[in-house]
């Protein structure tokens, strides 16, 4: 849903595929935000300019290094204040999203922040990347899920009251086998964390955790190499790029195209003919 006059536009708009979570992308010259409550957990990144917002009696100022976070049916107001722009993306995570949320960072109650304004540039690049990649385009599933976790679950433990509640990533390689075993086996097929996680006992946000620390690649960038030498095989066994690319578990021809220049400096295409 876009709305547009002289001076501001925003665009509204829900996540396919990701129940209870709403986003907004806004650019304002002039605009002013009345008291009011969300029922969702707000969190907002400033890309451009800025704003100042009152929330718990105090006053505070949205920049590019903060992260503005507002708890469920926390009162909060705001304005341009003497700031010319502010264009900023956010999200706003219903009773849904964050259930799915909580079970993905393996925590059994809500999280609470203490502070509404969160100096944190690394986090704010990451919640404006996440923005990003779930605006419109098409995206692979388990990308855009491993980004949604990676972030909120950095956020919640990092600033989060309930921190301490969740559950730390083993540091025992063993521990990644059985899932080692499932990726390669089924690399073809449409993995999700949760599936992932499952087999080895471990949480979406456990789950990259362990992969980062023991293999150095997030579940997704490992999966990729999976598929990258199983199209490889698929390519010199004759099979066409678009043929190659379905069997190896990409999601399209233009998926495997994307990963296979950016690993190999070259196109499927190109490698095929210097095969022949």
């Amino acid at each position: 849903m876009a709305r547009t006059d002289p001076r501001n536009t925003s665009r509204y708009w829900q996540v396919p595929g990701q129940p209870g979570m709403d986003m907004l992308h806004a650019d304002f010259t002039a605009h002013d935000y009345a008291p009011h409550v969300h029922d969702s957990l707000v969190v907002a990144a400033t890309e451009v300019g800025g704003s100042e917002f009152k929330s718990r009696g105090r006053t505070g100022i949205a920049h590019p290094q903060a992260l503005l976070v507002f708890n469920p049916s926390e009162p909060h107001s705001g304005r341009m204040a003497g700031s010319a722009r502010w264009r900023y993306r956010s999200f706003y995570l219903a009773d849904a999203g964050a259930r799915d949320l909580l079970a993905a960072l393996g925590i059994d109650r809500p999280v609470y922040f203490t502070t509404n304004a969160i100096h944190d540039p690394t986090l704010v690049a990451r919640f404006l990347a996440l923005h990003r990649a779930l605006d419109g385009a098409r995206q692979d599933p388990l990308l855009q899920r491993e980004a949604l976790v990676q972030s909120f679950g950095a956020l919640c433990l990092r600033h989060g009251q309930a921190a301490q509640r969740m559950p730390r990533t083993p540091k025992d390689a063993r521990t990644l086998a059985r899932v080692l075993t499932l990726m390669r086996e089924g690399h073809a097929e449409p993995l999700t964390l949760e599936q992932m996680g499952a087999v080895a006992g471990l949480t979406p946000f456990q789950l990259i955790g362990a992969f980062k620390r023991l293999m150095g690649l997030t579940p997704h960038a490992y999966l990729t190499q999976l598929r990258l030498r199983a199209a490889l095989a698929k390519l010199r066994a004759g099979q066409s790029v678009a043929e190659a690319a379905l069997a190896a578990g990409f999601y399209d021809q233009s998926a495997l195209n994307k990963h296979f220049k950016r690993c190999f400096g070259m196109t499927p295409l190109q490698y095929v003919r210097a095969q022949s």
